[in-house]
């Protein structure tokens, strides 16, 4: 297991590589089973991502899906290691369940209770404006380091002894944490903001990283986002690790460390990250088309779906780009592009596709000598 470092892929593989009981704290903050399609808009504005967070099949293919991740972070805990699981109403109820049932019921130390405030009002039901984050730990000797999470005092107070010069003795430890924590949400302004939908504020990680681990200890992120976890555990001196299935995420975590965190590490660096013709077309969907449109430095269509034929726009031109994860591409394909360009008044665009057949060749050379359109067909291969 590499320390201070990025792995791509399935969380539950690349832990099961990782030596037992070798990580002294875990945050976990999965997919809260929300139904919701999240779309990524880059600090710039420039660039849209979108990222799924769906889950067919009912809250039990959910629990299945995060049963041997969750086995796999109990394994390679450490004894005096802690793990937090952050999640919602969506399904705490289950999650909790789950923890129970891997780390054991004794083994539960805390439902902190994090109220953000600020939630989507409703004249129907009670506002939403907290998440849940479960607190476990491995055995009964866990790191907790309470005086670095004190909560200051609004004002200071007195014990009512007095030094040896007559003055009152005042109190400034600050008063012990206890589990609901108000803390604002990320702000839109907010300079750390990465445009990640959903980014947690540094904040928050603080105070888990502080009290649940020391300096030179491995936090670890199993499903890592935009790589808040693991930039906090840097700026506090803890070794770290960020794993994300989304190589999207992971060039982002990458992209955070070097440019706000000034740590070298290049997307080359990243464990995992597909390279191959094999692993490109393991991509999920949205991950491929972000594969493509980094390849042809293009950005991505503001309409990830329903986006009528158009799923980029190459360089000041914006010539358009369409993004096929399939074998044989035909005829049909480049008959309804032929109709997006016309629609986008473009006589220039670009398909890429694992490979393309016969008619489409044939195809985009009677539309370049019949209808003065240039569509440009481009294997995977090639832009490996």
């Amino acid at each position: 297991m590499k320390t201070n470092a990025i792995y791509c892929g399935d969380s539950a593989q690349i832990l099961a590589t990782f030596p037992e009981e070798s990580v002294d704290l875990i945050y976990l903050d999965p997919p809260f089973f929300s139904n919701k399609h999240y779309e990524v808009i880059w600090k710039d504005g420039a660039e849209v991502r979108a990222f799924e967070d769906r889950w067919k099949g009912g809250i039990e293919n959910y629990v299945a899906w995060m049963e041997p991740k969750i086995r796999e972070c109990h394994r390679i805990l450490k004894p005096t290691g802690s793990m937090y699981l952050h999640c919602d109403f969506h399904a705490n109820a289950h999650l909790r369940i789950l923890m129970d049932k891997v780390f054991g019921q004794s083994s539960f130390q805390n439902e902190i209770v994090w109220w953000y405030s600020g939630g989507g009002a409703s004249k129907r039901r009670w506002a939403g404006s907290h998440d849940t984050i479960f607190f476990y730990t491995k055995t009964d000797s866990y790191t907790f380091n309470v005086d670095d999470v004190r909560v200051p005092y609004k004002t200071e107070w007195t014990r009512g002894q007095t030094r040896a010069d007559g003055s009152p003795r005042t109190i400034h430890k600050g008063k012990l944490p206890d589990d609901v924590w108000q803390m604002h949400s990320l702000m839109p302004w907010a300079g750390e903001r990465l445009g990640y939908p959903t980014q947690k504020p540094e904040a928050l990680l603080e105070r888990m990283i502080k009290a649940s681990s020391n300096p030179m200890d491995i936090v670890l992120d199993p499903m890592c986002g935009c790589g808040t976890a693991i930039a906090v555990a840097h700026k506090l001196g803890r070794r770290w690790v960020g794993v994300d299935v989304s190589p999207t995420a992971c060039k982002l975590m990458a992209h955070r460390m070097r440019h706000f965190l000034k740590f070298q590490i290049s997307d080359d660096d990243i464990v995992g990250l597909p390279k191959t013709l094999e692993e490109v077309k393991g991509m999920q969907p949205f991950e491929f088309q972000n594969w493509v449109c980094e390849r042809l430095r293009a950005r991505v269509s503001n309409r990830p779906t329903g986006d009528m034929g158009i799923d980029g726009w190459i360089g000041l031109e914006n010539v358009p780009l369409q993004v096929k994860q399939s074998e044989g591409v035909g005829r049909n394909v480049l008959d309804n592009f032929e109709t997006a360009l016309r629609r986008a008044r473009k006589t220039r665009g670009v398909i890429v596709a694992m490979s393309f057949g016969r008619g489409a060749y044939e195809e985009a050379a009677r539309a370049k000598n019949q209808d003065a359109l240039e569509i440009t067909l481009r294997s995977v291969e090639e832009l490996i």
